[in-house]
């Protein structure tokens, strides 16, 4: 049998499987992440399933290792909940990702089975354990039977000869291979790897090359243990482990021989990792930012290759280098080395442990435009934000931010380069075109009676929308996190008026609370109070506010969805439903001259 046979097979009831066996195998570690956790437990608990054995059982939170997203810190404490009443493990968010947790703490070992809802589990093939991520269903069935099943793949052998060139990382090595098969010629495929240059790769390059098996669309990449990685899978577990080697007769789809002499330094250029280029060719191209880190490159060696390159220069002026150790373990050890003073020093931005750029939540977003050089594993257009991600090792990366262009750590210049002005922001006064729309100053409108007292400016536009800079966007969240008020913005209707109560507005200064009003339209807001900045900020965006006495809705009797009219310039409000007509705070100067104005700017 191969290695993932034997695996296979020493995990179900055969004695012997084959490729294509679709087998039932017990899991040795079943992991879920915060990304995914949550609806985990919602399969087990909409099902009725319990835990098969908690022992074996955890959660990883490494996809916003910040907390700092609040639908991913509902779904961490949504997990964290049902872990206490479990009894299941937890590494939190200041733990690391949950995959080097687990090759580090002896959660995975040479021959076991490991799942996670991380599509970067088959990173244990770095230690020949049998990884694999998988879907909330499987991870939950998983959890309460201990076992899922499988269907064994083919196997294929690379044999690699020659030595490898000093200057080739594990990086240029997995992106060498990403030039030779693209992203399908392995699909579906357990890969091992033999051949001296692969004896003598440490566990950090094994784990770079290993975390990139997916993008070629491999089930894993299976390295049969050296030395080195067997003392440490000895230390991490507390016991010797059986190494499983394929047989001398074991059965392959196909062996492919591969010299590693021919290997480059490489560039995944943006959008597929397998889009490659020697970086020779890429010299040059100006940068924007640079990261340090991800499954791929954020072991304690990538870390050192990236201080001695840093250490007595500096991140080139308008460069943000963000760097982020794999797990705190590693970090710990960077500080205790000096290697994050070296990053500080340099001008980097050193994150807690965890993920890092290739998803949304993870430190290392980029925006529209921006160029980054990054030592992750994926750079799918939009997956990491709005610019172009270039993939490269921990040197190339580090001698990039220096420069502030790509190049390599022998080309690094005496003088970095600088962002040359492209005037992107200036405007003449032809081009700007003015409104010239004469604005009421009477208005009428339905009414929404939200008599309550301190409605804050989150109750108004949460601050999970704070990144929302298109006006046209944000009125579909106006009044979303105000309860019995979430489906406002849909029944909301364009010259609607709101009338409310005490301190309207209180809590933060942001614009977006006056604006998502103006999106959808509410012509004129009027309350006992507003919130002082609240006030400014609705005054000098021309969104009509006025002040009133309590008792005005008593004495013309405004009930829920009346048509009112109001004259901002005499302060009278009229109930057109009866006609009565009551006095309120009129417009003063300055608020008819910014309302006329159409703004303050």
């Amino acid at each position: 049998m191969t290695i993932i046979e034997k695996i296979i097979a020493n995990h179900s009831k055969q004695t012997k499987v084959k490729a294509n066996d679709i087998i039932d195998i017990v899991i040795d570690s079943r992991v879920a992440r915060d990304f995914g956790g949550a609806n985990v437990v919602k399969n087990l608990v909409d099902n009725g399933l319990t835990i098969a054995d908690a022992s074996r059982t955890f959660f990883t939170f490494d996809c916003n290792p910040t907390g700092s997203d609040q639908k991913y810190a509902a779904n961490q404490q949504f997990c964290r909940q049902y872990a206490r009443e479990n009894d299941i493990k937890i590494y939190d968010i200041d733990a690391g990702i949950g995959t080097h947790i687990a090759i580090d703490g002896g959660i995975a070992w040479p021959g076991s089975t490991f799942i996670s809802t991380d599509s970067h589990a088959n990173i244990m093939g770095a230690i020949c354990s049998f990884g694999q991520g998988m879907g909330d269903q499987d991870i939950a069935a998983a959890w309460a039977k201990g076992s899922i099943w499988f269907k064994t793949p083919e196997s294929i052998k690379l044999n690699f000869t020659g030595n490898l060139n000093k200057n080739i990382s594990a990086k240029d090595f997995a992106l060498n291979l990403l030039n030779i098969f693209g992203a399908n010629k392995l699909l579906g495929f357990a890969v091992e790897f033999y051949g001296d240059a692969i004896d003598r790769l440490t566990l950090s390059d094994r784990v770079t090359i290993a975390s990139m098996a997916t993008e070629m669309g491999a089930i894993i990449f299976l390295f049969p243990p050296n030395k080195e990685v067997t003392n440490h899978c000895n230390k991490s577990t507390g016991k010797k482990i059986a190494i499983i080697f394929a047989d001398d007769d074991a059965k392959y789809l196909d062996t492919i021989n591969i010299d590693v002499t021919t290997f480059k330094p490489m560039l995944a250029l943006p959008g597929h990792p397998h889009n490659n280029s020697p970086v020779e060719k890429e010299i040059g191209k100006k940068i924007d930012s640079a990261i340090i880190g991800s499954c791929t490159n954020g072991r304690i060696e990538d870390l050192r290759i990236a201080a001695n390159i840093l250490k007595n220069n500096k991140v080139a002026p308008g460069v943000v280098l963000k760097i982020v150790p794999a797990t705190n373990d590693i970090w710990n050890k960077a500080l205790s080395e000096g290697l994050i003073q070296i990053f500080k020093d340099a001008g980097a931005m050193v994150s807690n442990a965890g993920c890092s750029g290739c998803a949304a939540g993870q430190v290392g977003q980029n925006g529209p435009g921006e160029v980054t050089i990054s030592t992750g594993n994926r750079n799918f257009e939009g997956k990491q934000g709005k610019g172009f991600v270039y993939l490269a090792s921990p040197a190339i990366v580090a001698a990039s931010a220096i420069a502030g262009f790509i190049t390599t750590p022998e080309k690094i210049p005496s003088v970095p380069a600088i962002f040359n002005k492209t005037n992107l922001f200036s405007k003449t006064k032809e081009k700007i075109k003015l409104k010239k729309d004469v604005k009421s100053l009477i208005i009428e409108g339905k009414v929404w009676l939200i008599l309550i007292d301190n409605i804050d400016t989150d109750m108004i536009f949460h601050n999970r929308y704070l990144a929302i800079t298109d006006i046209k966007e944000m009125g579909q969240y106006s009044f979303d996190n105000l309860k019995g008020y979430e489906d406002f913005a849909k029944k909301a209707k364009p010259t609607d008026i709101v009338i409310t109560s005490k301190n309207f507005g209180a809590g933060s200064s942001r614009q977006q609370a006056v604006d998502c009003f103006k999106s959808i339209g509410i012509s004129c807001i009027i309350a006992e109070s507003f919130g002082a900045i609240y006030e400014r900020n609705a005054i000098n965006a021309a969104l009509p506010i006025l002040t009133y006495n309590s008792k005005v809705i008593r004495d013309i009797e405004i009930k829920n969805n009346d048509t009112i009219r109001i004259d901002l310039i005499e302060g009278i409000i009229t109930n057109l439903k009866n006609n009565k007509s009551a006095k309120i705070q009129k417009f003063n100067d300055v608020q008819i001259a910014i309302y006329k104005n159409g703004g303050l700017l």
